[in-house]
């Protein structure tokens, strides 16, 4: 199926940091959404994915680690399974992060929208430590991950565009 592929082709660019053939996966007007970003165009998406990317190749390319399974795909919708293993770039500590994803993709087969799910203590306990243990659970600390994540963003794209 055309839309399994457009999966499989995203993942395999994710495990290689290549944020160019990520990006080339989505629609002009995607949107995203999970724990940390809240994003309304495919700009934002392919700004995201290259700030994880560089991040990542920067500060963590010794330890990443990507794996996925479960890729089932129709005529308009499609899933994922996937696994991150890799270091946190603002407090440098590791992540196993495992995250179910959901697509709905365009008649030509790009992703039109993408929410991604996870557990966000378990994942705030990992890059945050202490804090993430004590308030992870907190709508607060959600809060607080999500405008930190919507700043480095914008400067990223103020930066790169």
């Amino acid at each position: 199926m055309p839309n399994e592929a457009t999966i499989q082709r995203l993942y395999e660019a994710f495990a290689r940091l290549d944020a160019d053939t990520m990006a080339s996966c989505y629609a002009p007007d995607a949107r995203f959404d999970d724990e940390a970003f809240s994003l309304k165009s495919g700009r934002e998406v392919a700004a995201m994915w290259k700030m994880l990317c560089e991040a990542t190749r920067t500060k963590g390319a010794d330890v990443w680690k990507l794996s996925w399974r479960d890729v089932q795909a129709d005529g308009a919708t499609g899933r994922a399974h996937w696994d991150a293993h890799y270091r946190f770039s603002t407090t440098g500590r590791i992540v196993d992060n495992a995250i179910d994803s959901e697509f709905g993709f365009t008649p030509e087969g790009l992703i039109a929208t993408q929410r991604d799910r996870f557990d966000f203590w378990a994942w705030s306990r990992q890059a945050l430590g202490p804090p993430g243990l004590l308030l992870g659970w907190t709508p607060m600390l959600k809060n607080k991950v999500r405008a930190n994540a919507a700043k480095n963003l914008s400067a990223f794209m103020a930066r790169t565009t």
